[in-house]
């Protein structure tokens, strides 16, 4: 099978609008972990979230087609026009043999909320007639793909938080058996609204530490009380090998392994035994290789690190790499997560650095894994893995290596 490489990168957060901007700040050890802006919580039991600010839509795409995309797809589209530009297709691209793969865990939520409440008090014929096309998952490829014309495979995963890693793993499957040379990957999503906040709240999924906003994502630490809804994009430009080297593209990492499986116990509430084998079937893929660090998908829920932490340890032993989860310092992404987290974690790779897990002052004995605390570590780094694992019991892995 063809092999797949990272040849371009981008992300929005709530710590910057751009990867290098974000990366850095997550290096810091910085926290976009704030009161919500986008809508007045003050009716909510939790009133923070790691939001993206200063965003003007306007400045991505026409301002008259800003009002036809739900937030989800603008931020998608940032994070995908820096990708594009990173890879730096001077020569141009067969069109026809560059897909997309796109991600989200829910979509347009807001414009689900908002339309709904238009129709039930104003009724429907007051429904916006570009409510449904914002709305839908696919749509952020749809939009995406038209801007860069990319005509070939056009896919959209919505597993929940596992999306966009298993976007990845679709992309390069694709390119792997020769339907596409070339597939854009983004994962967006944006759920910061009433009905999002409140509906993860009385799952009591969320932190509820509205007073101290930048301490209440603790990813691992034994005070942790929840997760924190953040929004974002992460994009990448997967290539086959050989057409990048030919065209001189700069090759970050190459896609190795990944692997996907379902935990078929409960809705809502992980096991140890899915995400392992999600482990597990990524390293078999990737062949003889020694994991240097692993990027968590650690969103500081009491079961979530627990079993993630004794799933990694199961696997590696006392050989278990350096482990760390940036969802204390932007918010756990939803959908968007696996791409913004692939991102980061080859940015890691690129740059010899580990990014830390803040927050972490108090350790768990259910969590007793090296989680590289507080500051950034250097180290020389080959391989990577980025987890991530959804509602309805939906894992995925990837791993990256250097060529």
């Amino acid at each position: 099978m063809k092999r797949v490489v990272v040849t371009g990168m981008g992300m929005i957060n709530s710590l910057g609008h751009d990867k290098e901007s974000s990366f850095e700040a997550i290096l810091r050890g910085e926290c976009g972990i704030r009161r919500i802006e986008l809508f007045d919580p003050s009716a909510q039991t939790v009133q923070i979230a790691g939001e993206v600010t200063n965003f003007d839509p306007s400045t991505v795409m026409d301002a008259k087609e800003v009002k036809k995309a739900d937030r989800f797809i603008q931020l998608g589209i940032k994070a995908a026009k820096e990708a594009m530009s990173d890879a730096n297709f001077t020569d141009g691209f067969e069109s026809e043999r560059f897909g997309v793969s796109s991600a989200s865990g829910i979509g347009g939520l807001p414009n689900i909320e908002k339309n709904s409440i238009v129709c039930e008090t104003r009724g429907p014929k007051r429904i916006s007639p570009f409510f449904i096309p914002s709305s839908l998952v696919n749509m952020l490829g749809g939009f995406i793909s038209i801007e860069h014309s990319l005509k070939g495979p056009n896919l959209a995963s919505v597993t929940a938080c596992a999306a966009g890693t298993h976007a990845i793993a679709e992309a390069s499957k694709t390119i792997m058996i020769g339907g596409a040379d070339r597939m854009l990957v983004v994962g967006a999503e944006s759920a910061i609204c009433p009905a999002g906040i409140g509906g993860f709240a009385a799952m009591k999924a969320l932190s509820t530490r509205n007073d101290e906003p930048k301490l209440s994502s603790r990813p691992f630490d034994k005070d942790r009380d929840g997760f924190v809804m953040g929004e974002g994009a992460g994009a990448l430009v997967l290539e086959e090998y050989e057409m990048a080297v030919a065209r001189g593209a700069k090759i970050y990492a190459e896609v190795v392994g990944f692997g996907e499986s379902g935990d078929a116990n409960h809705i809502t509430t992980p096991v140890v035994d899915g995400p392992l084998r999600a482990m597990k079937a990524a390293l078999r893929m990737a062949g003889d290789v020694k994991v240097d660090y692993i990027n968590a998908h650690g969103t500081s829920t009491p079961a979530n690190d627990k079993n993630e932490s004794s799933a990694i340890k199961e696997i590696f032993g006392e050989n278990t790499p350096p482990v760390s989860s940036i969802k204390g310092q932007i918010g756990h992404c939803l959908g968007a997560a696996g791409a913004i987290e692939a991102v980061v974690s080859i940015m890691s790779l690129d740059r010899n650095i580990m990014p830390p897990t803040i927050n972490y002052t108090t350790p768990d004995e259910n969590c007793p894994l090296d989680y590289i605390p507080n500051q950034a570590r250097e180290s020389e780094l080959n391989v990577v893995m980025s987890n991530s694992f959804g509602f309805g019991g939906t894992n995925g892995v990837v791993i990256f290596k250097k060529i």
